[in-house]
């Protein structure tokens, strides 16, 4: 029909083949004209796509630095970036060329997100589950605060109690007490064998010692292992402001319920911890490696401002900076703690390696170098894996010594309680420590590591 359209000498013989077609077809007039003077060659051929600009080795490239910094989001990640790109590169940590490290440093934030979406996406973890049962009749002393705090001054710290009782709360198992400063963002964490009121007092004592800044508050949640008067008598005693969240209402403490997944749970996950040994090892990464790592190379973004815009809140944040560079930035700090804070002394720790010799020098002189931020990464992920293969041993050899001393008792419990103490009055936990199983881990440690005494 097309061809006989476009081979028609007159109008006539056109308007013909038209009514013919439209009788047909019953198509329209105008959409019939359209389609018989359509050409065949003229058909819709697909969009020709234009050539990437950020190609697989710069996807490649800026996955690395993402996991450098611990996966942070694109915001986040473009001032590091654009800052840190040719110190990785200097200290052997990216190799890449001239080019890639252009691109790199061009980059937006949206972009970044876009390419790291299947990161994400392969990289994905659950979020933490569980709670806190709510205090005692101390909390009526306690004032309730919420979120409204004021972030221009430093020494407001929020607390929190991490359990690592893996499937089952029963017996004692490894806690983790995190606590942040509001303003800047500085974290600290202390683990303890329990959840006893001594223990964690003696843990926010620990932890208040290592801050390089006057506490001038404390607020917690709920949980009698802070709503106590061991803890509230020691807030009056030094003039803290000592606050507490409204029950089940865990936004109250948003501050320190993000660092509870990115500081405790990203690093040693949802298994149990219940010996001396784990705790020992769980103590030396939070004092050193974990606490450098996040408080000196990995940036906060603080909230600038909201606004209302119909039925959704617009929020404004400032320039991400790390901990470190927001109390420096703050003014708040002594001569001497600024001092202590450009020198650490437990920088000293990687000078005796011969990999991050020279990288140490350079941190001497411009403050912390991004290679000892390679550094307390890897090390980092070395501690939490070895803990993690020691959870999974140590429950599979539970199991295996239970069984074979009662053979004939039922042993179903351990499955959801692997290494707790179980209270049926016929089992008891076999005594891990003597066993061979512990051969590669540090001798001489005694029950004094379980009360914080252990260096």
């Amino acid at each position: 029909m097309r061809e006989r359209y476009w081979k028609a000498r007159s109008k006539k013989e056109k308007t013909q083949i038209l009514d013919e077609y439209c009788a047909n077809t019953g198509q329209a007039r105008k959409y019939a004209i359209r389609k018989l003077r359509a050409r065949e060659d003229s058909e819709h051929k697909p969009r020709k796509k234009r050539k990437p600009v950020y190609d697989g080795e710069v996807t490649a490239a800026l996955a690395r630095i993402w996991e450098i910094f611990d996966y942070p989001c694109g915001q986040r990640l473009k001032p590091l970036v654009e800052r840190e790109t040719d110190r990785l590169r200097d200290f052997g940590e990216l190799s890449i060329s001239d080019e890639v490290a252009a691109k790199l440093k061009r980059m937006s934030a949206a972009t970044i997100d876009r390419k790291l979406k299947h990161q994400k996406e392969v990289l994905h973890l659950l979020w933490s589950r569980g709670g806190h049962k709510p205090g005692s009749a101390l909390s009526q002393k306690i004032a309730i605060r919420l979120t409204d705090w004021d972030t221009a001054k430093v020494g407001y710290i929020e607390a929190d109690l991490v359990f690592h009782c893996g499937a089952s709360t029963l017996g004692e198992h490894v806690c983790t007490v995190s606590a942040t400063e509001i303003s800047s963002g500085w974290w600290e964490g202390e683990p303890i064998m329990g959840k006893s009121q001594d223990r964690c007092s003696r843990a926010l004592r620990e932890i208040r010692q290592r801050c390089p800044f006057a506490w001038k508050g404390l607020d917690c949640d709920n949980g009698g292992e802070f709503i106590n008067e061991m803890l509230y008598k020691y807030c009056a005693r030094e003039k803290l402001e000592f606050t507490r969240s409204r029950p089940g209402h865990k936004n109250d403490n948003a501050y320190i319920e993000e660092k509870n997944w990115t500081h405790v749970r990203k690093v040693l996950g949802y298994l149990r911890y219940d010996t001396v040994e784990e705790i020992v090892i769980i103590r030396d990464l939070y004092r050193h490696e974990l606490r450098q790592y996040k408080n000196f190379f990995q940036p906060v973004m603080k909230l600038q401002s909201k606004e209302r815009i119909g039925g959704r809140i617009k929020r404004k944040y400032g320039t991400p900076m790390t901990p470190y560079q927001n109390l420096m930035e703050s003014k708040q700090l002594g001569e001497e703690a600024e001092e202590h804070l450009r020198f650490p002394s437990s920088m000293r720790r990687f000078s005796s390696s011969t990999r991050y010799t020279s990288s140490y020098s350079f941190s001497q002189r411009r403050g912390l170098g991004t290679s000892a931020s390679a550094s307390n990464f890897a090390r980092t992920r070395r501690w939490s894996a070895s803990l993690r293969r020691l959870a999974k041993r140590k429950r599979q050899h539970v199991v295996d010594v239970i069984k074979a001393q009662y053979a004939g008792i039922q042993v179903s419990l351990l499955s959801t309680q692997p290494s707790g103490p179980v209270r049926s009055g016929l089992l008891r936990r076999p005594d891990l420590t003597r066993s061979s199983y512990w051969t590669t881990l540090p001798n001489g440690i005694d029950e004094a590591a379980m009360d914080g005494s252990h260096q």
